[in-house]
Formats: structure tokens, sequence, C-alpha cells
């Protein structure tokens, strides 16, 4: 391989000669040969939207020449197209203010800007980096990447879950099962209710995450080392906040709290929160789906799902409800990551939170989990249910919960004590009540009328 020499303020750092990065990239690659998580690819397409929009703030402000400010542009297209992934290398475990990827868009950009001059007119430091530090452009690159991903990956995944839930319903509309409290058997509920309480769960998260996710429309750009905004100029924020919006189509704008956005990641603490609300409502749906279905015989089986693959080494036509297992992993791997995120936000010293890199790397982490998990769930699993009916019906006619509806009529005493009768004597039932003498066989059969029960 040949290499060419650059320098940073530390001297001289040899550097691949076919790449566009720089001193500082190459010394972070050397530092910190750590783990396999590389900084997330939405976090560079982040970089870059806000690298874009600060060169077009110091234009305005008449920081910057109009050449300059397209020239980084270009480039900025071309790393949200995707044409110079390579070029971004770091670790996620490198310095906790993700400094070394800042300097690595700036390099990269100056390096490249500077190839497409034809001569260098541009400096990672003084052009690129303009107005900026790491400290105010990473907790932007965040709140972006963060936003972003939320909207267009994780909602539209939570909204078709749903749908698909509406699907089920209507399908069992007439499908009336027993019901369970405690694992135990309860009152008879529609199976159409017992989904629609999985809808309202996912319904629920929409909402949860729509509005937590607000929080992370507000960027620390134009706040500098401190908060202080130090060699930026007053208005640097504000415009670029309105560019980014404008380049994104999402409502961010400047925070009106430069020290809070720098030193605190308490709104990607609370929505991650969100995030960690869902896995929950995901891992007990996956649960309920795989309880209904276990058997096919010796089980519950009031439902049955997909057979995706052979599920045994060692016992010839077994089939494992292997998407909901995939859910429950997916659920507690995201309820670690908050455990993660909550921690490494707690540790704002003084003027800034050094634990950023694994923050945003965790937070993505569970979105693109999630995402994938609930198309994946809803495709091969959820969407194939189908009820049972002879085997809810079945259960349904053998319930001794039944007995609540008799309660208005001969006593909550003597019902539990027909209750206990038919369990232990093998009864049915209306065998029970009929031996205790309490009603008639006709008073019963009108009483006891599963619909009117849901």
């Amino acid at each position: 391989m040949n290499y060419r020499t650059e320098h940073d303020s530390l001297g001289a750092v040899q550097v691949p000669s076919d790449r566009y990065w720089g001193a500082q990239t190459q010394r972070s690659l050397e530092n910190f040969p750590i783990g396999t998580q590389k900084m997330p690819k939405s976090v560079i397409n982040a970089f870059a939207i806000l690298k874009k929009a600060a060169a077009k703030a110091n234009e305005t402000l008449g920081k910057l020449d109009s050449r300059r400010a397209e020239l980084i542009a270009s480039v900025c297209d071309e790393i949200i197209d995707g044409k110079l992934d390579e070029e971004f290398p770091l670790s996620v475990w490198q310095t906790g203010s993700g400094t070394q990827s800042n300097m690595n868009l700036n390099e990269v950009i100056a390096n490249r800007g500077n190839e497409m001059a034809g001569e260098t007119v541009l400096h990672p430091n003084d052009t690129v980096n303009l107005s900026q530090s790491s400290n105010d452009t990473f907790p932007t690159a965040m709140h972006i990447a963060a936003y972003t991903a939320v909207q267009e990956r994780l909602l539209p995944a939570l909204r078709q879950m749903i749908e698909a839930c509406r699907i089920l319903e209507a399908e069992n509309t007439d499908v009336i099962k027993i019901g369970r409290t405690h694992l135990q058997d309860a009152t008879p509920i529609r199976f159409s209710q017992e989904i629609s309480g999985w809808r309202g769960m996912l319904e629920n998260s929409l909402l949860q995450i729509t509005a937590s996710s607000e929080g992370l429309c507000k960027l620390a750009l134009g706040g500098t080392a401190v908060g202080t905004g130090v060699n930026a100029p007053k208005e640097f924020g504000d415009i670029s906040a309105v560019e980014i919006s404008r380049l994104t189509g999402y409502p961010f704008l400047s925070d009106s709290n430069k020290f809070h956005a720098l030193t605190a990641k308490d709104d990607i603490v609370f929505s991650h929160g969100a995030l960690k609300a869902l896995a929950a409502n995901m891992l007990k749906i996956a649960n309920d789906v795989r309880m209904l279905a276990s058997g096919p015989r010796c089980g519950i089986g009031e439902i049955t799902i997909p057979e995706n693959e052979p599920g045994s080494s060692i016992m010839p036509g077994k089939v494992n409800p292997t998407q909901c297992e995939s859910v429950t992993m997916v659920a507690v791997q995201v309820m670690g990551n908050d455990t993660t995120i909550g921690i490494a936000a707690s540790q704002g010293n003084f003027q800034l939170n050094v634990f950023m890199p694994v923050i945003i790397h965790n937070y993505l982490e569970s979105v693109e989990l999630l995402t994938d998990s609930l198309n994946s769930f809803r495709m091969r699993c959820f969407s194939g249910i189908r009820a049972n009916r002879d085997a809810m019906k079945a259960k349904l006619d053998a319930s001794l919960m039944l007995v609540t509806c008799l309660s208005p009529i001969i006593g909550y005493e003597n019902a539990a004590r027909v209750a206990r009768k038919a369990y232990l004597e093998k009864l049915t039932l209306k065998e029970a009540v009929l031996q205790s003498g309490l009603m008639t066989a006709e008073e019963f059969d009108a009483a006891v009328q599963p619909k009117k029960m849901v």
C-alpha cells in the first residue's frame, strides 16, 4: 500500500494515499482498534447534512465565499448518496465527544473538495469546520440521525403492524373464547377483543414515540465548545437549523439553551424510553401468540401460526414459533440498550457529555432492530394467524368460569361452591348446578350464554 504524509498539531502521520481522510482520522483508526461497531451510516449522513447547512449559513453570514460553500455542499451530496462510504471507518468506541468522527468528515470533505477544485481551497478546520466544534456538531448529528430514523423507518413499520391487527380483528369478530388472567381461566372474550388489546398497545406506542421524539428536533449547532457560541456568529445556529429543516423536510430548530444541548442527553433518554415501551409491548404480544399457538396437541392450541422452517434436529415434524422468539430477543436487547443510554446520559460532566457515540449507536440499533422485527413478525407470523375455532369452543365449554354469570342469580358463595364441586368431581358446570338443586336445566341454559358475557 502507498502512503502520503499528512500533518496535525501533533506532527506527521502516514495515511493511505488512496483515501481522502487525513491525520486525525488515521490516528483514531490506529488508536481505537476496538470492536466491530463502526460509526453508523445514518450519523455520517446527518453530519453531511449539517456540514452542508453550516456552509450555507457561513456563506449567508459572509464568512465563506460561494465557491467554497458550493464545494462543501457537493462533497456532502456525494456522502449522502453513498459514494464515499469507505471513507468513514472509525469505531464507535472512540473519544466520547465524537471529535474524531467530526474530523473524519472535515478531512474527507476538504480533501475531496480540493480534488474537485484542482487546488487547495478547503481546510478541514478553518473552512469545513468554520463556526463549529465537535461538541456541538456531534450532538446535532445525533438528533438528526435519531429523528430521521424514527420518522422514516420505525413509524411506518409500526403503522403497518397496527393495520395487520385491524385486519385480524375483522376476521375474528364472531369467535368467542375463554379469557385468561393470572394464567388461569377467566370469563369469555371475543378473539377480536383480545387482538384489539394488542392493537391498543401498538397505537399507544405510536403516540408515545411520536410525542417523545419532538425533543430530538432541538439542535446544539451554534453552541461550539462549551455552549457560549465562541467563534461562531450569533445567528449561525438559527440559520443552520433553518437550512437543515429545508434539506430534511423535518422541523428542526436551534436549541434555545446550548449549555443544556451540549451537556445533557435527556431528550434521547426520553425518546428511547418510548422505544423501550414498544419493546415491552412487542414482547408481551409475541409471548401471547406463542402460548396461544402452543401444541399442536398438548398445549393451548387456540391459534395456528405459519410454519416457516423445521424446528428440531432430532424431533421430526416439530415446528417452533421462531418469529416470536426473535421478537422477544430484540425486545430484551432494546431494554438493555435503554439501560446503557440512561447511564451514559447521566455522565454529562460539567459542560459536555462524553458518552455520545455509544448513546447514538444504541439508539439507532434499537430503531433498526424494532423496525426489522416488526416487519418480519408481521409478514412471517402475525398476518398468518388463524383461529382454531374448535379448540376455542371446547375450552370455552369446559371452563368453570362461566359460573360468573350465575352469581347475580344464585349468589357469589353458591356459585363458588358449584364451581368447586364441578372441579373436584370432574363434572360439567351444568351438572354441578343441577346436582346442587340451585337451578333447573332451562334456567341454567337461559343464564349461561357466553355471547352475552362479551
